[in-house]
């Protein structure tokens, strides 16, 4: 089994596994622990983030001395023996805290992001980083399908059943490959990270990391309770079709990949995030339109702008960056995600229960303007001097 290949098939699983109940978790705790509070939904999201967040760096440094494969063999393990656990509590306090002992562990998983990228090529990275882009979309589509049709037909403490599977599968698809390749237990120094050093601007992960955090704000306002507004607006009471809808980014996201690839050259970064930002701005208030077509529409608009965003963004850090230390920086870069990630739980559950779900796609298209001005404050100069650079190249 070919290494890439063999980590790419272990993101799509981990994505579908972890995220079915994303789009669910109102309907989760209101079935599971009669628990209705949008609030209680925002902090517990919040709490996800914060232990991830704070996990993943910790994983980073271990896996300075520890091969990754190895690492996630162990996590994994004890990943499934808590979503076991997870299945059977049915104290709400004792839920909350064994969850998330199992994000600690699962957070591990993030390192295979920055350890497929230590194999390719920089002028590759652009289409890795979209194709693990699609991944995350066509996974959170195959978890809301699947969160749907449990929540739907079966016990909503199920899924964590399907979790632990899916863990197990991935310590024997671990296993496989160790045993194949013969992975050695102690991580092995990268000749690539002796290159050259790049000479970094100063302060570009932690400016990225800013914009980053401010766009996944605005992006996860509208995430926790669009199926619920969904099913407000159409009238049709049915998980599947609201994680379908739900979903419709991931389309697009494999829509832009295909674009991205056939495009004849790699166009500027620096151009592509600030149109992709007016674009979302466009996409978000129509989705707060209340209209079913509208919201479809602006569903089909708002994913191709989070796609080149979150894609270019990437590009961005990784360029900068070297082979051995993608795993800090990209460390540093998720934790402001999620720094965005947890405000924005925090914020959503207190705006809906004062306003209605509609308000939530405002605040969304605001932080968007707001990033995309900073954003071309930060990074025009930055932008300028790249162009300068690449017309030079191009004259000698």
């Amino acid at each position: 089994m070919n290494l890439k290949f063999a980590l790419i098939l272990l993101t799509l699983v981990s994505v579908v596994a972890d995220t079915m109940l994303l789009p669910f978790y109102p309907q989760f705790f209101s079935q599971a622990f009669g628990i209705t509070s949008p609030e209680h939904v925002g902090y517990y999201i919040a709490a996800c983030c914060f232990t991830v967040m704070t996990a993943f760096p910790l994983w980073a440094k271990l896996a300075k001395k520890v091969n990754e494969l190895h690492l996630w063999v162990y996590t994994q393990i004890a990943a499934a023996i808590l979503g076991v656990v997870c299945f059977y509590t049915t104290d709400l306090i004792m839920f909350w805290v064994v969850s998330q002992i199992m994000l600690i562990f699962k957070a591990s998983y993030l390192l295979i992001y920055p350890f497929v990228l230590r194999l390719e090529e920089k002028d590759k990275h652009l289409g890795m980083i979209g194709l693990f882009s699609v991944l995350m979309h066509f996974g959170a589509i195959g978890g809301a399908l699947v969160g749907g049709l449990v929540l739907q037909v079966f016990a909503p403490q199920d899924v964590y059943l399907i979790m632990a599977a899916s863990d197990i599968l991935q310590v024997i698809v671990c296993l496989y490959i160790i045993n194949r390749l013969n992975v050695p237990f102690a991580a092995e120094v990268d000749p690539v990270s002796r290159d050259v050093k790049i000479k970094r601007p100063i302060g570009f992960v932690y400016k990225l990391s800013v914009i980053s955090a401010l766009f996944y704000f605005s992006a996860f306002m509208i995430r926790p309770f669009f199926s619920s507004y969904w099913e407000v607006i159409s009238h049709i009471d049915s998980e599947i079709i609201a994680g379908l809808v739900y979903s419709i980014p991931g389309g697009v996201a494999l829509f832009a990949l295909w674009i991205n690839h056939r495009a004849k050259k790699e166009h500027d970064n620096f151009k592509m995030i600030c149109a992709a930002f007016t674009l979302g701005i466009a996409g978000l208030l129509l989705q707060g339109s209340q209209e079913m077509w509208t919201v479809i529409l602006g569903r089909l608009i708002f994913g191709w702008a989070i796609f080149q965003i979150t894609v270019r963004l990437e590009v961005m850090l990784f360029k900068m960056s070297e082979p051995s230390a993608y795993a800090m920086d990209f460390s540093k870069m998720h934790f402001f995600q999620n720094l965005g990630v947890i405000a924005a739980s925090f914020s959503v559950g207190a705006l809906v229960s004062r306003t209605d779900f509609q308000m939530s796609f405002f605040v969304s298209s605001m932080g968007f303007a707001l990033t995309l001005l900073l954003f071309f404050y930060l990074f025009k100069a930055q932008a300028k001097q790249d162009l300068q650079n690449e017309l030079a190249i191009e004259k000698s």
